[in-house]
């Protein structure tokens, strides 16, 4: 996801994608551990996600 379509979400629309992506790290991660993954790019890529939400949540967060 790029910054501008987090920034676009609401604070209930993040707090969804944030625990949509938490959930999808575990399982891939646990996926990595006991096989072969095509992509481990991917592991990378949910944890920058995932910060960026945190990230526009807590901005958001702190205006209100």
């Amino acid at each position: 996801m790029k910054i501008k379509e987090v920034r676009d979400l609401g604070v209930d629309e993040l707090k969804q994608k944030n625990s949509e992506l938490v959930e999808e790290l575990f399982r891939l991660s646990i996926r990595h551990a006991s096989e072969k993954v095509e992509s481990t790019a991917m592991l990378s890529s949910l944890r920058k996600d995932i910060a960026r939400i945190k990230t526009v949540l807590k901005e958001k967060e702190a205006v209100n």
